[in-house]
């Protein structure tokens, strides 16, 4: 419905009717297209006409809605998906051991999408110690932008059957809750909680 044929009553402002539409709708671009979450909330209002000042809702409401997504239209393909993602992290993690690897992001979570990256928090004493690991593997790699300037490299690995993303931090920063975009906590996990994950789902 455009913004035009929306009746005054919906056009409220903290109108939770229309904060949950809008949330579902970025949960669709999100799911479907791979796209960011501040992203997908700024496109979904324009989609469904909202002013530019209208509150967008936080990401723990589209990440609520973009399980109920896939739960729907997606609950074969995303766990297939997932369970994939989640033993090549396995696999990656085990090679990455002697850089204290944890799993972070939309594949720990059980959120991950078609377009989703293994996301994984590496602790060495220089970044320097990974690229030469990764060249040394032969795994193709390019550097990325790193979010915030506690991440000292952002190493994206270019392999179709590893699509991961290896975020290097210094070592004193492994004891240190990391936090998303939002300021929520990120949850994280060693290599042998990941592997519990795949047995449970394998039962």
């Amino acid at each position: 419905m455009s913004r035009r044929n929306r009746p005054s009553s919906v056009q409220n402002r903290h109108s939770p009717v229309l904060r949950s539409e809008l949330a579902h709708a970025a949960a669709r671009l999100i799911a479907e297209d791979g796209m960011e979450y501040g992203l997908a909330k700024r496109k979904a209002a324009r989609q469904l006409g909202l002013p530019a000042n209208f509150p967008l809702p936080g990401n723990a409401e589209v990440e609520e809605a973009v399980r109920d997504y896939q739960a729907i239209y997606q609950e074969e393909e995303q766990a297939e998906r997932l369970a994939w993602l989640r033993e090549a992290a396995v696999f990656l993690m085990r090679r990455l051991e002697r850089f204290s690897p944890w799993l972070t992001g939309s594949v720990l979570e059980g959120t991950a999408t078609r377009h989703s990256r293994i996301d994984i928090l590496l602790f060495p004493d220089s970044a320097k110690e990974v690229e030469i690991f990764l060249l040394d593997q032969g795994i193709p790699f390019h550097h990325g932008t790193p979010r915030n300037e506690r991440v000292e490299a952002l190493l994206v690995i270019d392999d179709e059957a590893l699509p991961a993303n290896l975020i290097v931090l210094p070592p004193r920063e492994e004891r240190v809750n990391v936090k998303g975009a939002d300021g929520r906590i990120r949850p994280r996990a060693k290599v042998a909680a990941v592997e519990a994950l795949l047995a449970a789902e394998n039962r």
